[in-house]
C-alpha cells in the first residue's frame, strides 16, 4: 500500500495498524519541490504488488490540494485502487469520483460541509466493489440465510450497519443540498479568494510565516509567529473574536517532521466570512507582536 507524506493521523493509524494485523508493507510516496505528491516518484513505486493508494485530497495542516488525477491515472496502469480522503476539501472543492477518476472516497460531514458532527460520506464506484469487503457487517448490512451461512447486501448499504443516528443523517442531507443549491464552483471561488486575501495580508506581517505548501491552494491557511506557541497565539486570537484552530506533529507526522515543523495556526475563512473580517483577523494577528 502507498501513502503520501500529508497523510493524515486519523488515517495512518488504522493503516498501519491493519498493516501489522495482515503483514502488507505501506511505503511513503515522497512530495515533490512544491509539497504536493511527486506523481513521477510514484510511477516509479508502483507496480503490480501495489493494490491501494491513499491520497489526501487537501491536508489538515496547509493550503495544499494534491494532483488527485495524475495519481489515480498511475495507480490504475497497474491495477491498484485509490483511496481519496476527502475530508478537508469536501465542501469547499468540487469532488466528484467520475471526474477525479479515483475508486473511493471519504469524508465528514462536520468541516467545509458544515454538516453535523458523527456523519460521514462514503462512495465506492461500482467497478471497485466487487474488490471489496466490508470489515464490519450486521443484520443491515447482512442477511442470515442459513445455521452457518451469511448473504451480504449487493447495494452501497452493504457499508452501513443498523445502528445510526437519524436526526444526524437528516443533517448532513440538509448541509448537503444546501452547499448544491449555492453550488460548489461558487463556493470555491468564494472560499479561493478569502484565503486569497488572507495569505496575502499574513505575509505583509512581520514575524508571520505563511507556511501553506504546493501548486495549487486550498482554503485552508496556516502560518506560524516567531516566538510563539501557535496553541498560545490561538488562545489570544480567540479573546478577540478570531476563531482558528492549530494543527499538530501528531496529525501529520510526515510532512511536519519533513519540514521541521511541530505545529501550526490554521485559519479556513469559508463563503460567509466578509473580506472585512478576514482584513480585521490580519490586524489582530499584526498586534500581537
Amino acid at each position: 500500500m502507498l501513502v503520501t507524506e500529508v497523510e493524515y493521523g486519523g488515517n495512518a493509524i488504522p493503516i498501519l495498524h491493519r498493516a501489522r494485523e495482515v503483514g502488507f508493507e505501506v511505503v511513503t510516496i515522497p512530495s515533490d519541490a512544491v509539497g504536493q505528491v511527486d506523481v513521477e516518484a510514484l510511477r516509479e513505486l508502483v507496480d503490480e504488488r501495489v493494490k491501494l493508494v491513499s491520497l489526501v485530497h487537501a491536508p489538515t495542516n496547509g493550503g495544499l490540494v494534491n494532483p488527485v488525477r495524475e495519481v489515480a491515472s498511475a495507480a490504475h496502469e497497474v491495477g491498484a485502487l485509490v483511496l481519496l480522503d476527502a475530508c478537508q476539501s469536501l465542501g469547499q472543492l468540487p469532488v466528484r469520483a467520475d471526474e477525479l477518476g479515483v475508486d473511493i472516497i471519504s469524508a465528514t460531514g462536520r468541516k467545509w460541509l458544515r454538516g453535523p458532527r458523527g456523519t460521514g460520506v462514503l462512495v465506492v464506484c461500482r467497478s471497485a466493489a466487487d474488490r471489496l469487503r466490508p470489515r464490519l457487517v450486521d443484520l443491515h448490512s447482512g442477511e442470515w440465510v442459513g445455521p452457518e451461512e451469511v448473504k451480504l447486501r449487493e447495494d452501497a448499504r452493504v457499508y452501513e450497519l443498523w445502528e445510526t443516528s437519524v436526526a444526524d443523517r437528516l443533517g448532513l442531507i440538509a448541509a448537503a443540498r444546501y452547499a448544491l443549491d449555492l453550488g460548489i464552483d461558487a463556493i470555491a471561488a468564494e472560499v479561493r479568494s478569502r484565503a486569497e486575501r488572507l495569505r496575502a495580508g499574513l505575509r505583509e506581517v512581520p514575524g508571520v510565516e505563511v507556511r501553506d505548501i504546493g501548486a495549487r491552494l486550498s482554503g485552508i491557511v496556516t502560518f506560524t509567529v516567531e516566538g510563539r506557541d501557535p496553541v498560545a497565539v490561538r488562545d489570544e486570537l480567540a479573546r478577540h473574536d478570531v476563531v482558528v484552530t492549530t494543527s499538530h506533529l501528531t496529525s501529520t507526522r510526515i510532512d511536519m517532521t519533513r519540514r521541521g515543523v511541530e505545529g501550526l495556526v490554521r485559519m479556513s475563512p469559508h463563503y460567509f466570512v466578509s473580506p472585512e473580517q478576514v482584513d480585521r483577523a490580519v490586524e489582530v494577528v499584526a498586534a500581537l507582536g
